[in-house]
């Protein structure tokens, strides 16, 4: 079974939520994940942010939801780590 690690994600997000609530919302639909949220750049009615993402078993459709159901949207996926288990050799 592949398992997500890491993940960078580029979003775009209205104002508020507030940095702070947006990943502490995103917490907690991951509660295993630790969250970095970084602003790039701000304009008159968004920000754009990095997310750095990381844990024993991301799973994106959950945190792509949360990110939508908060008014944003996932731009590019920027970096992935991941990690296959093939079992017992």
């Amino acid at each position: 079974m592949v398992k997500v690690k890491r993940l960078i994600l580029d979003v775009l997000k209205p104002h508020q939520p507030n940095g702070l609530e947006f990943a502490i919302s995103l917490a907690e639909k991951s509660p295993d994940c630790y969250i970095k949220f970084s602003v790039a750049e701000v304009d008159e009615q968004t920000e754009t942010v990095v997310l750095t993402i990381q844990g024993e078993d991301i799973q994106f459709d959950v945190i792509a939801e949360a990110i939508s159901t908060m008014g944003g949207t996932v731009h590019s996926i920027d970096e992935v780590e991941v990690i296959g288990n093939h079992g017992p050799v």
